[in-house]
């Protein structure tokens, strides 16, 4: 567990208060109301790192990130959000050097991300850059 200022800690778990993880995933945009609530336990036990920033006085969640990973040599950082009222205090910082952090100590030596635009230069001091000649993509079911 890492703490941030007197009021964030920051630790990997295997298990998180659903309905906080799902308003930070609001908070990112990327929660839909129709997906079912009771698969998030699912998704924190299927990532390989899940780490939650706490607000100590309110014992709730207020920032989150995971990576997936074979667990051998890859690993991806994703759903790394912050809620807004948090932002621009350190927290996501710290949540991507965790995860970089903890990756390296478990051997995964390639670790990637797809930023959202505007925001590769917030990656750029942990030692990420783009990758010149390569393209993301997306599978999308309704093309």
């Amino acid at each position: 567990m890492i703490i941030l200022g007197d009021n964030i800690a920051i630790q990997l778990v295997h298990a998180w208060n659903r309905d906080e993880i799902a308003n930070l995933y609001r908070a990112g945009g990327w929660w839909k109301e129709e997906y079912d609530l009771t698969e998030l336990p699912h998704l924190i036990q299927g990532s390989f790192l899940f780490a939650v920033a706490v607000d100590l006085k309110t014992g709730h969640a207020v920032g989150t990130g995971r990576v997936i990973s074979d667990g051998v040599s890859d690993g991806y950082i994703q759903d790394l959000v912050v809620l807004p009222e948090y932002r621009k205090s350190g927290i996501g910082t710290q949540i991507v050097s965790i995860l970089v952090k903890k990756c390296i100590e478990l051997g995964i030596s390639w670790i990637g991300l797809i930023a959202e635009p505007g925001t590769a230069n917030f990656y750029m001091p942990f030692g990420f850059h783009s990758m010149e000649g390569h393209t993301p993509l997306i599978f999308r079911s309704d093309e």
